[in-house]
């Protein structure tokens, strides 16, 4: 498609010479001379030529016939290339409006046009560097490399490749950044050239590559990156005026393309930001006015029913405290709810008071012994102390319950002075084979580590107890489960 615009080219530079000699004998021309444009890239990306209005041309008043003759095929060969590079122009646009439509998907449209770029430039290998987010550097996004599309992270089948794993991308990747000039307008490397690192010289040396064009991707006066084009062999400098005409048309349509892309997914993800925040609302409210009043409502009734206890006996009295007791903690973890719902709200009740409290509730609940052993430990932000304080909760729910336990212990522990070490340990029946991971509490305590980034480990061995271990540091740890049976 695009080539056929070059090669028309020709055709079209000999049929118009020869109309332009027959009128040159009936009047005068004046030629285009474009030996005073100047090239450069606007914010959209678009090529712009400014006429610097030099004086009229000598060959104006001329009656040499040579001379005519000269700046006649001069005119025809720029009339001509603008012909050819408006037909490269229009193709290059209807082309990515296709790809748009089969593939919607960003990485399938780029490979798809840098599959283009290889086959129509006849080139040896058309690249894509994006600059990172923070602005601090750019890299590698993907590359076609002779018949194939390869993305980075490179797969196992490309690392094979002794072009993709020799390329020194990383060196080619700082240049294109620090390169200045590359930023606004199409830079071409001839082989060799000083510019390029050495690097990029040896590779080009051993794999015979040619001259290297790299285009900047802009649009809206920021700079998103860059397509270069790798050729196969080296070519006068005059030749090249097609592939970088076609590299920069191209480069704009990969540009508006990219940005489209950054928008949308900025809009999904704003959109997603409002959806959970606006769900989180609705929970805090549902525990507000169900959950919470509701246990408010009941632990009224039970404080009033305390009062009249004067003629029960002193089991049934004990069990109604314990009771009131539960009641006011649970009221107090619904409080707590809302106000992990709502940031703005909190208790900023510490973990070590959380757990001794929640130790001895249990405590209350059951006639096995459990022991608390914790340390002083930091405060690690109300987020991560909800967490942390919810698996306790379970844990400890669970060995109650389930362990058919002696003792239980419960201790926390500070780790290098920033982090902290949770363990809940029991010596009971452990957990039965094939269900270790079964159930929601499991499930929950697995949700909470990987939200505050903490290691989870779960050691357990059938008659000889589970200890539940939390690690978590500033650091962010990998969510780990470990069952040993």
């Amino acid at each position: 498609m695009l080539l056929r615009a070059r090669d028309a080219d020709q055709q079209r530079t000999h049929e118009a010479n020869l109309v332009l000699l027959a009128d040159a004998a009936v009047r005068r021309i004046c030629p285009i001379i474009s030996g005073g444009r100047e090239r450069h890239m606007t914010d959209n990306g678009s090529e712009c030529s400014e006429l610097l209005s030099p004086p009229p041309p000598s060959e104006v008043d001329s009656n040499d016939p040579e001379v005519l003759r000269a700046a006649l095929i001069r005119e025809a060969t720029h009339r001509a290339r603008a012909e050819c590079v408006a037909k490269m122009q229009a193709d290059v646009v209807n082309h990515a409006l296709d790809l748009l439509v089969r593939e919607p998907d960003l990485v399938g449209f780029f490979g798809a046009l840098t599959k283009t770029m290889v086959q129509e430039a006849e080139s040896r290998v058309c690249a894509v560097w994006l600059i990172d987010d923070g602005g601090e550097g750019c890299n590698l996004w993907m590359a076609y490399v002779k018949d194939r599309l390869i993305t980075v992270p490179v797969t196992a089948a490309d690392a094979h490749d002794a072009d993709v794993e020799k390329f020194p991308h990383r060196a080619m990747a700082d240049h294109l950044f620090t390169h200045k000039a590359g930023w606004r307008q199409t830079i071409e490397y001839l082989p060799q050239d000083p510019r390029l690192p050495d690097a990029i010289h040896a590779f080009s040396r051993v794999k015979g590559c040619g001259s290297t064009i790299a285009t900047p991707l802009v649009i809206g006066g920021e700079t998103l990156g860059w397509l270069t084009l790798m050729n196969t062999a080296a070519e006068e400098c005059d030749a090249q005026w097609w592939r970088i005409d076609l590299s920069e048309a191209i480069a704009r349509q990969a540009a508006l393309a990219l940005h489209h892309s950054r928008v949308v997914e900025r809009s999904r993800v704003e959109e997603r930001r409002k959806a959970i925040l606006e769900e989180r609302n609705r929970l805090a409210r549902d525990i507000h006015d169900n959950l919470a009043q509701g246990f408010a409502a009941i632990l009224m009734q039970l404080q009033g029913a305390r009062r009249e206890t004067a003629c029960l006996s002193p089991g049934i009295a004990a069990k109604i405290d314990t009771v009131v007791d539960l009641a006011r903690t649970h009221l107090n973890e619904a409080r707590r709810s809302v106000g992990t719902l709502r940031p703005n709200v909190s208790d900023s009740e510490e973990v070590a008071a959380a757990l001794k409290r929640l130790a001895g509730v249990a405590q209350r609940t059951t006639e096995m012994a459990i022991d608390v052993k914790v340390d002083e430990l930091p405060r690690l932000g109300d987020v991560v102390e909800r967490e942390i304080i919810g698996i306790a909760q379970e844990a400890l729910t669970n060995a109650v319950r389930h362990s058919r336990a002696q003792r239980i212990t419960v201790s926390a522990a500070t780790v290098r002075s920033i982090g902290v070490r949770l363990s809940i340990a029991d010596d009971g029946r452990g957990i039965p084979h094939g269900q270790p991971s079964s159930g929601f509490g499991m499930t929950s305590m697995q949700e909470r580590a990987e939200r505050i980034g903490a290691s989870l480990t779960i050691v357990t061995a059938p008659r000889s107890g589970t200890e539940v271990v939390l690690a978590w540091e500033p650091s962010n740890l990998p969510t780990q489960v470990h069952i040993a049976g």
